[in-house]
């Protein structure tokens, strides 16, 4: 088969069954959605092999000029396999709502793709679709509870649980439910989220098996009684049919790079809003059946990274190995404050000035014991003295920039990276260990981060969130991490602020418990959990040539 636009058409895929047996893996192991996708059993990776060494791929801040961390992760993972390290590719499943918004698409770019590039960037195998459908039926049933005044009695006031959509809609964040009468239930104010961002996204992706599931589902909280007492998806005996909607959804999805190489794309909540991760399963799985793990986490350092280490690896006991921080030329000649326009030319006192956004995120990943390398993702407009100055101030601050061109050249152009990081991961020398302790209040977790990962001088909570932090303290919730909700774009809750901003203080407006997955979720300045879409959506352009073919997607 050949796959979708730009190099993914002209290169050939192998049927899955093949990139499964490779694996170890045989054929009652896999069940396939077709030629080119599969999913993996649930005890098909139990006992195979030892533990790989994992490796998390960020980035710096996004800017429009582009970091291509998505694509670094395959680049790199096609290069680790080229110099002979048996290696997986664990990355996210892309949500419909950036690819039909702002991003086109999210499997990398160039001939560093996932692929079939179309199915996973749209339906795939339904797992966003399992989830959507299990968080709308525990939303149908709390209302129905409280149609029927069933035990015990929910507060319509407090009901906290929201319906989800896999799309941008900024029309449903706030709506009001069961207009028209008593047959059509009690009226109330409700929202939507994107399924991005719901609570039973990062159940999926934080969950260890079934029973796992199934129990952290019943821990939903979905709102609470006159008397105050929390009201769980277990208490209105819902959280049985969302695990049977999930079930298929729980199994790892296995795809294929253009070089024909294994990677697990599997569950999908966002960086910005959510935790940011692909799921533990899929993330276990490839340690189990690889010598070395390439995974992502979702936008910067501060967002995508600090979740990864605070959230995943602290409630799974994994243990990084090594890192890779992305960063592209014209993006820090943005951070250094040139315009989109004017990135092209060579500007060095811009890069200068942009590289303090890198040095941030690059000793951010060293606060937690990860040793580091830079990326530096190539654009054909990157000059021989912009490349130099990168290295030499990636010099200064005690990490290695390497060069990159593995969106043109595939795993050939990120061999060295490949030897850099195989280095690292084989050094030993990482020394994991999370921000702050357990124990550590929930305003304090907050502080912690805003602080040390954001540069903020303080945090600057609304009352009604500090009396909630409190009282989630006292119902037994203190030990949990801290979700920050904000801005991708910068360190601050700006996002105009670009480069390294720091003393600023982060407002804090509203505090909600997930007590499945186990966080406390913390919504910082103007951020949605509800994305709107771009004045001209990616949308606009999507559509089926004469042989029924997708286009749309731009990545090369």
């Amino acid at each position: 088969m050949t796959g979708s636009n730009g190099p993914a058409r002209t290169m050939t895929l192998r049927p899955i069954m093949e990139i499964a047996a490779n694996l170890g893996l045989r054929p009652g192991d896999v069940h396939p959605y077709g030629a080119w996708k599969a999913k993996i059993a649930a005890d098909a990776t139990a006992g195979a092999g030892g533990e790989g060494k994992l490796i998390l791929v960020t980035a710096i801040s996004p800017t429009p000029a582009g970091e291509g961390k998505t694509t670094t992760t395959i680049g790199l993972g096609d290069a680790l396999n080229r110099i002979g390290k048996r290696t997986m590719i664990c990355l996210r499943e892309p949500s419909l709502g950036p690819c039909f918004g702002m991003k086109g698409g999210a499997t990398g770019g160039g001939r560093a793709q996932v692929a079939p590039m179309e199915d996973i960037n749209l339906h795939f195998t339904g797992d966003f679709h399992a989830i959507t459908a299990a968080n709308n039926l525990l939303s149908a049933l709390v209302d129905n509870h409280i149609h029927f005044r069933a035990e015990p009695l929910l507060d319509p006031r407090r009901v906290t649980w929201r319906r989800v959509l896999d799309m941008n809609d900024r029309s449903l964040r706030e709506i009001v439910t069961g207009l028209g009468g008593p047959g059509n239930g009690t009226p109330r104010e409700a929202g939507f989220d994107i399924t991005a961002a719901s609570e039973v996204m990062a159940i999926l992706c934080l969950a260890e098996d079934l029973a796992d599931l199934e129990a952290r589902l019943g821990r939903i909280v979905v709102g609470e009684t006159r008397e105050r007492d929390l009201v769980t998806a277990a208490d209105i005996k819902a959280s049985g049919a969302m695990a049977v909607l999930l079930r298929d959804a729980l199994l790892p999805n296995l795809v294929q790079t253009l070089e024909n190489n294994p990677a697990l794309v599997h569950g999908g909540p966002f960086a910005n809003i959510a935790h940011g991760c692909n799921s533990v399963i899929a993330t276990r799985a490839g340690l189990r059946l690889a010598d070395y793990v390439v995974t992502e986490a979702g936008f910067g350092a501060d967002l995508g990274a600090e979740k990864f280490f605070d959230i995943k690896c602290r409630q799974a006991g994994l243990r990084p190995a090594a890192s890779v921080v992305v960063a592209t030329i014209r993006a820090l000649k943005m951070h250094g404050g040139v315009a989109l326009p004017e990135l092209k030319a060579e500007n060095l006192n811009a890069l200068r000035a942009g590289f303090a956004n890198l040095a941030r995120h690059v000793e951010n990943v060293r606060r937690f014991g990860v040793p580091v390398v830079v990326a530096v993702n190539e654009f054909a407009t990157d000059t021989a003295a912009e490349v130099a100055l990168v290295r030499e101030l990636a010099s200064g601050i005690g990490v290695e920039a390497i060069r990159c061109t593995h969106f043109a050249d595939g795993g050939a152009g990120a061999e060295a990276l490949a030897e850099a990081v195989a280095a690292l991961a084989d050094g030993g020398t990482a020394d994991f260990r999370p921000l702050y302790p357990d124990d550590m209040p929930l305003l304090d977790k907050v502080r912690a981060v805003a602080t040390a990962i954001y540069g903020a001088a303080d945090i600057a909570p609304d009352p009604k969130v500090t009396e909630r932090l409190q009282r989630l303290e006292m119902m037994g919730f203190g030990r949990l991490p801290v979700c920050i909700a904000k801005t991708q774009y910068s360190f601050s809750t700006d996002p105009d602020r670009k480069g390294a901003p720091s003393g600023h203080v982060l407002p804090l407006r509203e505090a909600r418990l997930s007590a499945g997955a186990g966080f406390v979720v913390v919504l910082a300045g103007e951020i949605m959990t509800m994305p709107g879409l771009p004045r001209i959506p990616a949308a606009n352009g999507f559509g089926l040539d004469q042989d029924g073919r997708i286009v749309g997607f731009s990545k090369g």
